[in-house]
């Protein structure tokens, strides 16, 4: 072997060592991230459902209720288009923001659910959850040409979802719900193999390595709010 040769490998040794150091904090922060959302996303959605009075102005104000749809899906392009022009910590805080204000148009849920329904496929969705994470972070299958195949299938549910405001069809709706489970369960593995491939490349916890982990948080949070609430409309006990 060459000096150049034996200079190459221990370069490539030094930096395998680095990525296994890095990865595991980052993988971290992707849950860290995605629990302390879930958890003001839950606190928030409680917080508003409890004050009728602030119930009553989103439900009876139809500017404000898609005012924050509309903020919703802003902040979410925003965060994912522009996480290299933005610093960490805007990032970190629009993040923050978006919890809150999901969990605002989610308060209607305690108005239509049972508490204990709520509570039981929420633990659904979390056991559900950590399989399929295991099993994204675990497998040595590529899952790509799956998460396109998932891809389209998520078009067509929002398709769906947008006819059936119209059907109003309760039979299509629980097809709709049954479809967006299965879609959201394979999105979960395909999404944590895909922020693990991101995140193993990281030389270091810098702060690119940190937005790469945050809009990992992000799409996992996603999954695991669209996966909870079609199985809440699958299993949940109406008031």
């Amino acid at each position: 072997m060459s000096y150049r040769d034996f200079q190459m490998d221990s370069m490539s040794r030094d930096r395998e060592l680095s990525m296994s150091a890095a990865f595991p904090a980052l993988m971290r922060k992707v849950y860290v991230w995605m629990t302390l959302a879930l958890v003001i996303t839950g606190f928030t959605a409680y917080g508003v459902a409890s004050s009728p009075g602030i119930m009553m102005t989103i439900a009876t104000n139809r500017f404000l209720f898609f005012g924050l749809i509309g903020a919703e899906l802003l902040l979410v392009i925003g965060i994912t288009s522009a996480i290299n022009r933005l610093s960490l910590a805007t990032a970190t805080l629009l993040f923050v923001l978006y919890s809150v204000i999901n969990g605002a148009t989610l308060s209607f849920i305690f108005a239509v659910y049972t508490m204990s329904s709520i509570a039981n496929v929420f633990f659904i969705t979390a056991g559900t959850f950590a399989v399929m994470a295991f099993i994204g972070y675990t497998t040595k299958t590529d899952l790509s040409s799956m998460g396109k195949i998932l891809m389209m299938g998520l078009i067509g549910l929002i398709i769906a979802t947008l006819v059936n405001l119209f059907l109003k069809s309760t039979g299509l709706a629980l097809i709709v719900s049954y479809v967006g489970v299965l879609i959201f369960v394979g999105l979960t593995a395909y999404d944590t193999q895909k922020i693990k491939q991101m995140l193993m490349q990281a030389e270091d916890t810098g702060e690119t390595a940190q937005k790469i982990a945050l809009i990992g948080a992000l799409s996992l949070y996603l999954d695991f709010i669209n996966l909870f609430l079609y199985l809440l409309r699958i299993f949940g006990k109406r008031e």
